[in-house]
């Protein structure tokens, strides 16, 4: 999930948007705030004001819009992940992911108790198969840092690829969330860090994904009194071995995209990203099999190659561009869901934010009825948030 630093900005951000809807003091002309960026604001669907309408822009993370949207119309509201479990005569457990991004601790703890009423009475070696994917290269944008909007996609990975740890004074290293036991790898990804309470991202050495999956599962294993002890380790499922459990996800496409987009989670839009890819293309996953996939929805819409280049789906690559005419026709598409988008004083916005780039995407309620608007601003300065009492203002007296 997104880090506390990470959600302070993206609340404070949308303070500003609080007020600026709100304000009819003296405004600065809208020449002044744009030195590179376009806009569109509606209403009741008429554009009101525009500029750079046609022009493409890096639009960050407005481009959630976009998979969200991709997600609903090729996998389906009512769509949830799978995960196959298969129990060897020796009682060694194989976990095969498919890239489910809510295998959270919750729901590890809700297999472990399916798997105990199936009569699994001992688990000893945990042998994980995250072959779905078949990622070539890091999602593009991302970094090797410690920062959870860096965690890399897989087929099979836990806590969005995320720990989350307390440091004592002493340096003792504990589990900071009370549903997740304390890990091994929370001890050696954090003996380093000062202090206080970390959320990191563990994918800097890929190595550890797997590593972190199958501790969680042994501890909460150990948890609900399942004996039993072993390697864990990367190994792919047998030709000879069926389905003990098949577990399916608590949570569909319609439960998921509200958190995708409240916290604008980079993980959980990729792993949205790669399935629509699987869906239309087979497995494994790849990246260019999600970025046709999207490809395809999106000129479905009607929307032109000259209007969007799309490279992953949650907006951290600076090579996605998108029009302010193109995300309008998406915000008019995502209206019957737009309340899973954050509320701001009424409205709903997703806000988008790279170095160089700031942008919000969203509705104005104004008597009930929802104004689409977008602002994308790809230079040094931030004035969407200035541009943005303008422009209500603009809407207001029309």
């Amino acid at each position: 999930m997104a880090t506390v630093k990470s959600c302070i900005v993206v609340l404070f951000f949308l303070a500003l948007a609080h007020s600026a809807w709100g304000s009819d003091y003296s405004l600065p002309r809208v020449d002044n705030l744009i030195e590179n960026g376009g806009y569109i604001v509606t209403k009741n669907d008429h554009i009101v004001a525009q500029h750079n309408p046609g022009k493409l822009f890096i639009p960050a993370s407005t481009l959630k819009i976009a998979t969200s949207l991709a997600a609903l119309s090729i996998l389906g509201p009512s769509y949830r992940f799978e995960t196959e479990f298969y129990l060897t005569e020796t009682d060694d457990l194989f976990i095969k992911g498919s890239g489910d991004p809510f295998l959270t601790s919750e729901e590890v703890r809700l297999i472990l108790f399916e798997l105990k009423e199936k009569g699994v009475r001992r688990i000893n070696n945990i042998f994980l198969d995250d072959t779905a994917f078949q990622l070539d290269t890091r999602t593009n944008g991302s970094r090797q840092s410690l920062n959870p909007y860096d965690a890399l996609n897989s087929a099979l990975a836990t806590n969005f690829n995320t720990i989350h740890i307390a440091v004592d004074q002493d340096g003792s290293i504990r589990s900071a969330e009370p549903q997740t036991p304390t890990l091994p790898i929370m001890r050696k990804l954090g003996a380093h860090l000062s202090p206080g309470t970390h959320r990191i991202n563990i994918t800097r050495d890929t190595k550890n994904i797997l590593s972190h999956t199958g501790e969680l599962f042994r501890a909460i294993q150990h948890k609900l009194d399942i004996p039993g002890n072993g390697a864990i380790a990367s190994k792919n499922i047998t030709e000879n071995l069926f389905p003990f459990h098949v577990h399916v996800s608590s949570k569909n496409i319609l439960d998921i995209i509200p958190s995708l987009l409240l916290y604008s989670n980079n993980y959980i839009a990729n792993q949205l990203f790669l399935a629509c890819g699987v869906k239309e293309y087979g497995y494994p996953a790849t990246w260019e099999k999600g970025r046709l996939a999207i490809e395809t929805y999106l000129k479905s819409l009607g929307l032109k190659d000259s209007e969007f280049y799309v490279v992953e789906g949650s907006g951290l690559s600076p090579e996605n561009k998108i029009t302010p005419e193109a995300m309008i026709t998406l915000l008019n598409l995502f209206k019957p869901y737009s309340h899973m988008m954050a509320r701001s004083h009424g409205n709903l916005i997703k806000s988008g934010t790279l170095t160089g780039v700031y942008s919000y995407a969203g509705y104005v309620i104004e008597e009930k009825q929802k104004h689409s608007f977008v602002i994308i601003l790809n230079q040094d300065r931030n004035t969407r948030s200035s541009l943005l009492q303008l422009l209500g203002k603009k809407l207001r007296s029309n």
